[in-house]
């Protein structure tokens, strides 16, 4: 057994692709859930790097209850208007004074808020279509969380500093906020790298090149045996789309790009079904004023979404932890989610022989978050290959991103990894 507590056993199930049905999802930007995600991120970010410039350290925040709740829209084609706006509040606590400084975090958190809305859903007017708003209780003085851009610990509290990209001092590594954990997993299955794929590609090159579709693109991934059928709601925006017949063309050209997009991962029969609740004959189609379900009655909230991976995949464990919005210095459900999928991701990547990697990471409130409770790895290996064989090498990289888990703080705070 590792210094580290760091365990490598045989999986309790058959690898992910091997079983007979597997389902994934994922919920793209502009889903209200994931727009909940995303504003809390956002807004957490802009919050550490403010406190990094203003005080040098990470101060103790979390913004991870962010909430919407969904306006009225009366769309047309052509073009037709929001009724009742969209209502996002933004809730959590932030430090707003430390030793002498005065720091606006509920300015911050409108600011950081309202460019990730403009950037991400450009349909949706700020303060017309939906409204912002944010309540950030104080936080508590004695649970500032430290990030130090020189590396040196504070001495304020062992549990309250994390190490710089160059540390010029000695690192103390932060102890863990709560008792929890976080799971990751690799390599994806190919229904998991289709709807991963297929939802980032819609929302990239796709919607760049074709304006009528909308952020919000939820996709169901649905394989049995060797058949897998993607399901696709795609938000169409009523401004870019003219009748009823450009309206279909646009659900086929998504279609269309879908199962190309689904071919360069896989040779299995693939079938893609878009906007499945469309009615044509009685109108009922899926056309949207601001390209999101959130202006017409679809709530969302933070982490009822996507996991820290991208998908929500009910063949393999996951925590129920919402990553995103916070803080990325000590907050297990945050760090151990990255860091669990960062593990799996560097073993499949650095060892061969392996089908299907489970990470599971679990802290104990006040242990150094570089030792976990229990670093559990469980593995699927290829026929020819025993666990024997490879567990020495799996053990080393999970001891070696663990001694290195204050990097996550950094990368998250750099807008280097996602969260949803």
């Amino acid at each position: 057994m590792s210094e580290r507590n760091i365990r490598v056993e045989p999986i309790d199930r058959q690898a992910v692709e091997d079983q007979e049905v597997e389902i994934v999802e994922r919920k793209g930007i502009g889903h209200p859930d994931s727009i909940c995600d995303g504003v809390a991120e956002s807004v957490a970010r802009a919050l550490a790097s403010e406190y990094l410039d203003r005080v040098g350290e990470v101060l103790h925040f979390n913004t991870d209850e962010t909430q919407l709740v969904a306006g009225e829209a009366a769309p047309a084609f052509g073009g037709g208007e929001v009724v009742d706006p969209i209502y996002l509040l933004i809730v959590g606590r932030a430090t707003k004074h430390y030793e002498g400084h005065t720091i606006p975090t509920e300015t911050i958190a409108l600011r950081a808020a309202r460019e990730y809305l403009e950037e991400t859903i450009p349909q949706l007017e700020v303060g017309e279509d939906i409204v912002v708003d944010v309540k950030l209780g104080e936080g508590s003085g004695d649970l500032q969380e430290v990030f130090g851009e020189d590396g040196e610990a504070s001495d304020a509290d062992a549990s309250e500093s994390a190490g710089g990209d160059e540390p010029s001092g000695p690192v103390s590594v932060p102890m863990a906020n709560d008792t929890s954990f976080g799971v990751g997993h690799a390599p994806l299955t190919e229904t998991e790298q289709i709807v991963l794929e297929a939802e980032r590609r819609l929302n990239g090159e796709f919607a760049g090149e074709n304006p009528y579709l909308g952020p919000d693109v939820k996709i169901m991934g649905k394989r049995e045996g060797d058949r897998i059928d993607v399901t696709v709601a795609a938000a169409m925006i009523d401004e870019y789309v003219a009748d009823l017949d450009a309206y279909a063309d646009a659900v086929e050209s998504v279609r269309e790009f879908v199962a190309n997009v689904a071919s360069e991962h896989t040779d299995r029969e693939v079938e893609v079904h878009v906007n499945t609740a469309d009615d044509y004959e009685e109108g009922s189609i899926y056309l949207t004023v601001t390209g999101t379900s959130a202006e017409q009655g679809d709530d969302g909230s933070v982490g009822r979404g996507n996991r820290a991976n991208g998908l929500i995949t009910p063949n393999r464990s996951m925590s129920m932890e919402a990553t995103s919005g916070k803080n990325p210095v000590n907050h297990i459900g945050k760090i151990y989610n990255l860091l669990s999928t960062q593990i799996a991701e560097e073993v499949v990547a650095d060892v061969d022989g392996i089908r299907d990697l489970r990470v599971r990471l679990l802290s104990q409130i006040g242990r150094p978050i570089d030792r976990p409770h229990v670093a559990d790895v469980h593995v699927v290996t290829d026929d020819d290959v025993a666990l024997s064989d490879v567990e020495s090498e799996i053990e080393a990289i999970v001891d070696r991103e663990l001694a290195d888990v204050t990097g996550i703080t950094r990368r998250v705070i750099d807008d280097e990894l996602s969260t949803f």
